[in-house]
């Protein structure tokens, strides 16, 4: 499954290129554009998985780093700065992985 088939091509689009330059991610402003925001819980549920590569039941921090590619193949990977401030706002229970529960609550914040 691809994320397309939960989001609009041209928010994802429009969203990878007000993020295109280094050190310029916002995961708030990101999951707003893209619509992720406004999606039901099942569809957030099926991004997360989505962002799961390895099917562990989180997305650790070398996934997260990749993030933007799971939206489009042309995204950019995220730097350290960005990703580690990703996960840091993510990861409630601080066990340096983003569970299913905290990638829906970091979505809907």
């Amino acid at each position: 499954m691809a994320m397309n088939s939960i989001l609009n091509p041209d928010d994802i689009k429009k969203a990878l290129d007000v993020f295109k330059a280094v050190d310029s991610f916002d995961h708030k402003r990101f999951f707003e554009m893209v619509g992720l925001k406004v999606k039901s819980a099942d569809d957030v549920k099926k991004a997360f998985h989505i962002l799961d590569a390895d099917n562990s039941g989180f997305i650790e921090e070398e996934e997260l780093k990749c993030v933007l590619k799971h939206f489009a193949t042309d995204g950019r990977d995220l730097t350290d700065k960005e990703t580690k401030a990703f996960l840091q706002a993510a990861d409630k229970d601080g066990d340096g992985k983003i569970g299913a529960e905290e990638f829906a609550a970091l979505v809907r914040e």
